[in-house]
């Protein structure tokens, strides 16, 4: 299913073009003469500094400012009372799962636990052609837990992800539709607490916090427990500043008949989260932000799972720009979101891309660089974000603690984006893809408790895998 207005063909094309434009960005510099040669990258640090200093710090500042769901972005945790003026609408808890024998049975019992009205509460898993005792566990389950539903599909049924979903869709019923991964935590009082906030607000979707449970695993399921942090305070600064909050797959409330509205899960897509997020956008229906409470996940815990995780993540990113934009540079947006995605567009995936090009032309030419003021700030403000997120009063998962030590392992943890962009791209301009379902291995309670001598060290071995990982789909 290829929802209506987005373009798949010809992404080849169009990487190739971002990969061409990146390159004379990053190498014309060198043709002018010393201080000439940093103007470019001194006026984009102006905008962008500048961009990120209003719509993500300086939001830090306000949070403490009480404002209703109805007033704008600014969500604040609810009360979780459970006071509710209005009938409590049917919530469809999915999950699309293959291959979760180690997670399942903990899901379908963290689901059972949620406190809500009676009747109305249903959880759907997809059984994607599990290989492993997943059905097995299912069919027990299905048995001893009225509110639970199985979808099972063949193994190649095709459209990963996005295919699980929109096989389920269909036969759902109610008002909002909950999507979890399967080793997904959650607070008994998160429905709650989340539906009157999403009711009440008139979002057509809501993302939770994705806080990470094993952080004390090692070195690098610390940072990207930062990473989660940094990310959150970015989406609710970006969305109290006119701009766009997007989806994160995990802890995703949705409404169905937006949802369907949008034709559903794009199955020409590598990262249905992201995809909807801007089908979303174009299509007017508001994505809201939530920081408590949150919902529970694994981190990976080597470099190679890293690997392949955060090329599926850059090329979903990449593709949504290119499939979407003459509806993002069309009169459905207003100024705010179209600058809010400028900013984002250019620090995420122009910066590094030009970053590479640059520190090449200089060693190539024996000249300094001359981006290295924008990566110095970017980063820099990043560290800050990631600061003031960790240290901000949090429910679920300590975050971790702030030190300089532990902010310079944030920052740089950061630049492995300045490695997979780059990469990302020029085998998307270079290379066929083939959509397959690669999900990320999850362990279970195991993982949030210990690590084995192994497991630390492949974490912490850069060189740990250098090869690219043929599959796209996230699970």
């Amino acid at each position: 299913m290829t929802p209506t207005g987005s373009s798949p063909r010809g992404r080849r094309g169009k990487a190739a073009l971002f990969v061409v434009l990146c390159g004379w960005a990053g190498v014309a510099p060198h043709w002018l003469e010393p201080p000439r040669n940093l103007l470019p990258a001194a006026s984009l640090t102006l905008l962008l500094g500048a961009y990120l200093v209003r719509n993500v710090l300086g939001q830090l500042w306000h949070r403490n400012r009480a404002q209703s769901s109805a007033d704008g972005p600014g969500l604040e945790a609810a009360s979780g009372d459970g006071s509710w003026p209005g009938p409590w609408p049917a919530v469809d808890v999915v999950v699309a799962a293959r291959d979760e024998q180690a997670v399942v049975g903990r899901l379908v019992e963290r689901v059972s636990r949620l406190r809500y009205r009676h009747g109305v509460l249903r959880l759907w898993v997809v059984d994607d052609g599990s290989e492993d005792r997943t059905p097995e566990l299912l069919k027990a389950l299905e048995a001893s837990t009225p509110m639970l539903r199985v979808l099972r599909r063949p193994r190649h049924a095709g459209g990963g992800k996005s295919g699980a979903l929109n096989a389920v869709l269909e036969q759902l019923e109610g008002s909002w539709m909950l999507v979890l991964d399967a080793d997904a935590g959650l607070q008994e009082d998160l429905l709650e607490r989340l539906i009157p906030l999403a009711e009440q607000g008139g979002w057509s979707a809501m993302q939770l916090r994705k806080a990470v449970v094993n952080a004390g695993c090692n070195l690098l399921t610390r940072a990207q427990a930062m990473e989660m942090a940094l990310d959150a305070v970015v989406q609710e600064g970006r969305l109290a500043g006119g701009g766009v909050a997007e989806l994160r797959g995990n802890g995703q409330l949705l409404r169905r008949e937006a949802i369907t509205r949008a034709g559903g899960f794009n199955e020409d897509t590598v990262t249905d989260d992201l995809d909807l997020s801007f089908r979303l956008l174009l299509a007017g229906e508001p994505v809201g932000v939530l920081w408590d409470p949150p919902v529970e996940e694994e981190a990976v815990l080597t470099v190679q799972a890293l690997w392949r995780q955060r090329q599926r993540w850059a090329e979903g990113g990449l593709q949504r720009f290119f499939d979407y934009w003459p509806g993002l540079l069309s009169e459905r947006l207003n100024p705010a979101q179209k600058f809010d995605l400028t900013n984002f567009f250019l620090l995420q995936y122009v910066l590094p891309m030009v970053s590479v090009v640059d520190l090449l032309t200089a060693l190539v030419t024996r000249t300094a660089p001359t981006v290295w003021p924008l990566s110095i700030v970017a980063l820099g403000l990043s560290g800050a974000a990631i600061v003031a997120g960790c240290r901000r009063p949090s429910e679920g998962p300590a975050l971790p603690a702030m030190n300089p030590l532990a902010a310079a392992l944030g920052i740089a943890y950061l630049m492995h984006w300045f490695v997979v962009i780059p990469w990302v791209t020029l085998r998307m301009a270079l290379l066929p893809k083939r959509l397959v379902w690669a999900k990320t291995q999850h362990l279970g309670s195991e993982a949030g408790t210990e690590s084995s001598a192994d497991d630390l060290s492949l974490a912490i071995d850069p060189l740990a895998d250098q090869l690219p990982d043929p599959s796209t789909q996230v699970s």
